[in-house]
């Protein structure tokens, strides 16, 4: 696992991002009457060769975070900067530039790849797309890129005499080793991974992250890596960032973070996860949360883990708590510690 610095340039940083999607009425004159706020104004930034975990229940905004970052979604408001680029308002030949250097890691690897497509072809597409607009440095032909699919392929722990199949020939960890060739082809700094492993067996899920760690230290890549399951954001992360409804309510280093959490979320996120030595597992105390999520079309007054918290306060409900420096590298959202 690399070492953060916090004294390196960060080569990512997101300020204040929201992405809310409008809830309208009527067929031909439509009205906006609400908006879905799945992500509600995050910040953080990711340094050079660090991994940054995002972890959260289902709905919390993991995924449209990420697809918000890759402008696969416009956001709503806020920055994103990427290397010296502002990729909200980035014209679109800057942007495909920026998204040689940036790439994704999707959740599902049988639907992220295109089933007409052989592995050749679906690896050696970003490739060919940059060399016909003259943006690879120095220019690939048809061979040298053949070479490039067999090489990744190897890399990736698949038999390259496969190049001609198509994706329904291998199994979900084959497909997901599919993907990652695609994400490595333009030789990224960043790699955006939407829950990589999330869709895999337990003993595949163990392969696919020894990979990713590998690779890592290999060519110097970046993560953002996003994860509901508390054991893969640990296992792989440097910094952890737990989000609840739209929001970041703690930003971490990862041992800081699972050995002495802040938030009451966070608390209760950890203390659903099992132990897996019986004594320990008995002694300890589970955190059972009251009530159920809020809508994520619900506008807050105050903390948004407001209703369910166990800790809450009068002051609680009509403030929102901003992000407090407890640490330097522990950020926490929470009345108790301002």
């Amino acid at each position: 696992m690399p070492e953060h610095n916090n004294s390196k340039q960060p080569l990512l940083t997101v300020t204040d991002l929201k992405q809310h999607f409008p809830i309208e009425t009527g067929f031909i004159f439509k009205k906006q009457i609400g908006a879905v706020r799945a992500v509600d104004g995050i910040s953080f930034s990711v340094y050079p060769g660090e991994t940054l975990g995002i972890v959260g229940e289902s709905g919390c905004g993991k995924s449209t975070t990420v697809r918000s970052i890759a402008q696969l979604y416009k956001p709503t408001s806020g920055s994103v900067w990427f290397n010296g680029l502002d990729l909200v308002n980035a014209p679109q030949d800057k942007l495909l530039i920026a998204r040689k250097e940036m790439q994704m890691i999707f959740q599902d690897p049988y639907a992220s790849l295109n089933p007409r497509m052989t592995v050749r072809q679906i690896i050696s597409e970003p490739l060919t797309i940059y060399s016909n607009r003259n943006m690879l440095d120095p220019p690939m032909g048809k061979q040298e890129i053949e070479g490039e699919v067999e090489e990744l392929m190897e890399r990736v722990g698949l038999n390259r005499l496969f190049k001609n199949r198509y994706p329904h020939e291998f199994s979900g960890g084959q497909r997901q080793r599919i993907g990652i060739a695609r994400a490595l082809a333009l030789n990224p700094k960043i790699i955006l991974a939407d829950e990589p492993v999330s869709a895999l067996d337990v003993s595949i899920q163990s392969q696919i992250l020894n990979l990713l760690s590998e690779l890592q230290k290999e060519r110097g890549l970046t993560y953002l890596f996003i994860a509901h399951d508390l054991a893969v954001i640990e296992y792989i992360s440097t910094r952890v960032a737990v989000m609840y409804l739209g929001k970041i309510v703690e930003l971490s280093a990862s041992g800081e973070l699972y050995h002495n959490p802040l938030h009451p979320y966070t608390k209760a996120l950890l203390s659903a996860a099992p132990i897996p030595d019986p004594e320990i597992e008995r002694k300890r105390k589970r955190i059972i949360l009251s009530g159920d999520v809020p809508s994520p079309n619900k506008v807050h007054k105050g903390c948004y883990f407001y209703e369910r918290c166990p800790n809450r306060m009068d002051h609680c409900a009509t403030n929102i708590p901003p992000m407090k420096k407890i640490s330097d590298n522990h950020e926490v959202a929470c009345w108790l510690y301002q």
